[in-house]
């Protein structure tokens, strides 16, 4: 039998639910692994193109544009340019193979759920990888733009900010994988309800918390202090958390 990307053929065969041992569990994770790191693989083949690749760096060079014009950032060591490349190349992997990461996350953990519950790993599939791409345009559009005018005029009055390119890279490819991980926060509010694990209202009683540990989040995964930053990374973490308890209510209204 042919294998299929979103549905390989284990040699101990696939897990069918009950229990399992720890080897297999590991031999498990092992092979959930594998493919994983293929997708991402094959994924930054696309990117590893010259002609895509550099298309991809000037688009992510462009929100720092709308700051500072002139913007052009500086390489000091003769790999950097090279390292950058590869980092561009990752993210856009990790794009690409989103789809298939989270239906092995999702397969890795069916067996302990019952057979109702994992007719959700397709839709849920599609929702967090449609929820990641969305998360990565916010950051692109709205975040970025503002907050690379933040940083970039700040004090412009006095001196001149020359980034290198890999800080930059680092930087922005950092922000995106964030805020397209965000973005999964209303669908793993609804996973744990689904579950049975929290109901809307224990969620809606926690907001408090929720807003606190939300500006926490952000202080900790952003990589500047500024408080632009932490706003645009926390704000949107509270709202996601109040669309997840909504979609909490719908997947268990009891």
């Amino acid at each position: 039998m042919a294998m299929s990307l979103f549905e390989p053929s284990d040699p101990q065969g696939e897990p069918q639910g009950g229990e399992m041992t720890l080897l297999e569990h590991l031999l498990e994770l092992r092979m959930r692994i594998t493919w994983m790191a293929g997708a991402v693989a094959l994924g930054m083949i696309v990117f590893f193109v010259p002609a895509v690749g550099f298309r991809f760096i000037e688009l992510l060079e462009a929100p720092a544009r709308t700051a500072v014009p002139d913007f052009r950032p500086q390489a000091v060591e003769p790999m950097e340019t090279i390292a950058v490349f590869f980092r561009i190349a990752m993210l856009g992997g990790i794009t690409i193979a989103m789809p298939v990461i989270l239906y092995h996350v999702l397969r890795f953990i069916t067996p302990a759920l019952t057979k109702s519950e994992k007719r959700w790993v397709y839709p849920i599939v599609f929702g967090a990888s449609f929820a990641f791409l969305v998360g990565l345009a916010f950051g692109y559009f709205f975040v970025l733009p503002f907050t690379l005018t933040f940083l970039l005029t700040f004090g412009d009055s006095f001196a001149r900010t020359d980034l290198r390119i890999g800080n930059y890279i680092d930087f922005v490819t950092r922000m995106l994988l964030i805020l397209g991980l965000v973005f999964e926060t209303p669908l793993l509010v609804m996973a744990l309800a689904k579950v049975g694990l929290v109901n809307a209202r224990q969620l809606l009683h926690w907001w408090r918390y929720a807003v606190i540990v939300a500006f926490i989040i952000a202080a900790v995964v952003t990589p500047t202090i500024d408080p632009v930053t932490q706003t645009l990374v926390g704000g949107p973490i509270v709202g996601l958390y109040f669309a997840g308890i909504g979609l909490a209510w719908l997947v268990r209204r009891n």
